[in-house]
């Protein structure tokens, strides 16, 4: 269990990094008043309101019949009833979350600017044409596969290719809202830049509330390790945003943590079985190399200045 809240906490906190990044440079447009309202009352939303309620609703969502008590005090309960009820349908769940999740890790690794950690990554970019096709038929793929199992499993892929292609749309349009906050000209209050700011973090927060169903289906587990890493990430927004950017390789760090955990979850849902520790184990592993390949770059430059 505690591992599971760390490996929860630690995604949490490198997956929001481009969040936390806009959230620390639309907040030094703001007024003491206004950064003390975001960093403590929003940190509330953000967690109880986001990070607490979406899991919820996905899990009441694809087990109706638990009702909403039920949903969130499952993994609790002694009745084997439940805990059939959630063996049941949690491949739908993790099929859609699954797509989800591996289509993230594609778009970063065709499409997006990028610091190249690996060899391979520059390739990739300079075909990002393919991302596309590859994402069409690796989708054709498991829906055919999953027909054979179950159609709503077949649905479920649809629907998480469907969310994936929606929240990268706000993704994008949250990105040209910011330069818009940024401008000289803009004339915004502190409320509103808040309000803005607390739909880019709900937007954000899909990643990782998707990716944390590859840790556990308890959604108590997923409120604390998410709302934990939620916090940490609130305290470096305003303290050590600067240095964490220092860190070249995190942001690849978390997309390929993003890949496997997207990964883990196909393979449950097709009937696999992936011990739990798994999960937290490799993000420790991915997150924790990408870390050392950045401070090792970051003392070759170093070098190259002190001589």
């Amino acid at each position: 269990m505690i591992i599971t809240v760390l490996g929860l906490c630690l995604f949490e906190i490198i997956a929001s990094i481009d969040n936390a990044v806009i959230n620390a440079e639309v907040l030094g447009t703001m007024g003491q008043k206004g950064r003390k309202w975001f960093l403590i009352y929003g940190f509330f939303f953000a967690v109880f309101v986001v990070r607490g309620l979406l899991p919820w609703i996905i899990i009441w969502a694809t087990v109706p019949s638990l009702g909403p008590i039920g949903a969130f005090t499952a993994t609790f309960s002694n009745d084997p009833s439940i805990h059939k009820a959630i063996d049941e349908a949690s491949p739908i769940l993790l099929m859609g979350g699954g797509v989800f999740l591996v289509f993230l890790f594609l778009h970063w690794l065709f499409l997006e600017t990028k610091n190249f950690g690996l060899r391979h990554e520059k390739f990739f970019q300079k075909h990002g044409v393919w991302f596309f096709a590859i994402v069409s038929i690796l989708l054709t793929c498991l829906v055919w596969f999953a027909l054979k199992i179950n159609p709503m499993l077949a649905f479920s892929a649809v629907i998480g290719s469907t969310s994936f292609f929606i929240t990268h749309g706000f993704k994008e349009n949250a990105e040209k809202g910011e330069k818009t906050l940024l401008s000289s000209g803009n004339t915004m209050s502190d409320i509103s830049k808040i309000l803005y700011l607390e739909i880019i973090d709900m937007t954000f927060s899909i990643d990782g509330v998707l990716g944390a169903f590859a840790f556990t289906l308890s959604i108590p587990l997923i409120l604390i390790g998410n709302g934990l890493g939620a916090f940490v990430l609130r305290k470096l927004t305003i303290s050590n945003i600067e240095r964490i950017k220092k860190y070249a390789f995190l942001k690849n760090g978390a997309m390929y943590s993003v890949f496997v955990l997207g990964i883990i979850m196909l393979i449950d849902a097709f009937g696999g079985e992936i011990p739990s520790y798994v999960s937290p184990l490799v993000t420790f592993i991915i997150i924790g190399f990408f870390l050392f390949k950045s401070m090792k770059k970051n003392k070759k430059e170093l070098e190259v200045i002190t001589q």
